[in-house]
């Protein structure tokens, strides 16, 4: 939910007068903006260690020229940038429900209707973004945002930005970019991620919706992201209806996961779901492994 400015804080970005903080990531600060005839935006300003790197300007120049190009109902839009400022920065339409991770703190995981709903939600907007040769990279709770109509998936590919020019992500001193608990097993280890990473993270994203809890629980950055790697995941807690179908999405190979386009129909029961016999939580393909 929206805080106060500290002391700190600048008073405006671009065109855009700053109302109060929104939240941090990685990459940098997000703020409530509003622009001059009062349409409010979400503005993120990247982090000063991030913006003196020699390629993040270039690359976070093409990201934003991509994800301003994409839409679609389930996504709040990219509508302004500046890579060239002092402090590079990228405006999004604001979106002013919870997210994910607020509205389990507050009143706990989700029922599995509500859960199918979002998973269908969720698949729509990642079919729509792959389709344009877009990936997320950083699917988690926290950019998920909830409204009475669906949900809203915010910071659509601007991630990539911060990879270098061989694909390996960028390291910040004491910090990870990305969040070790929602990443797939390849971005974990640093090969180059693509439509199926983000399948794995909804997988994830999905296990806390339904249990208040990631499936590879939590501890240190190594901790997790040993257990992401190398661990299967814990599916204990799971509707039974869904089980299947985020056991398929957090399959270790990616060619084993199913793609967007398939999922909104497996979510809403239209769809079969069809699981590796070695999917995690899963023995000989013959039932759920409840612990």
């Amino acid at each position: 939910m929206p805080e106060p400015l500290s002391a700190e804080d600048p008073v405006a970005v671009g065109p855009y007068r700053l109302r109060a903080r929104l939240g941090a990531g990685g990459m940098g600060q997000v703020y409530l903006g509003e622009s001059g005839s009062g349409r409010r935006v979400a503005v993120k300003l990247v982090r000063a260690e991030i913006a003196k790197d020699p390629g993040f300007r270039r690359r976070f120049r093409r990201e934003v020229e991509l994800a301003m190009k994409a839409g679609g109902f389930w996504t709040a839009p990219v509508v302004d940038a500046d890579p060239d400022a002092a402090t590079p920065w990228v405006a999004s339409q604001y979106v002013p429900g919870p997210s994910l991770a607020e509205q389990v703190a507050a009143h706990g995981p989700l029922d599995e209707a509500a859960l199918r709903q979002l998973a269908a939600g969720l698949a729509e907007a990642l079919q729509a973004f792959h389709g344009m040769g877009l990936v997320h990279r950083d699917l988690k709770p926290s950019n998920v945002l909830l409204l009475d109509d669906g949900p809203r998936v915010i910071d659509f590919g601007i991630s990539k930005a911060l990879e270098d020019d061989s694909g390996t992500a960028l390291t910040v001193t004491g910090t990870v970019l990305g969040t070790p608990a929602f990443m797939s097993p390849e971005q974990a280890v640093g090969r180059e991620v693509g439509e199926p990473s983000d399948i794995f993270s909804l997988g994830s994203v999905l296990t806390f919706a339904a249990t208040g809890r990631g499936p590879f629980g939590d501890g240190s950055t190594h901790a997790l992201l040993f257990r992401v790697v190398h661990e299967p995941p814990v599916l204990s807690g799971l509707p039974p209806g869904v089980r299947p179908l985020i056991a398929a999405c957090l399959s270790k190979e990616p060619a084993d996961r199913p793609r967007a386009a398939d999922l909104a129909g497996m979510a809403l029961g239209s769809v079969p779901v069809s699981v590796p016999v070695d999917a995690p939580g899963w023995r000989g393909g013959r039932g759920p492994v409840e612990g």
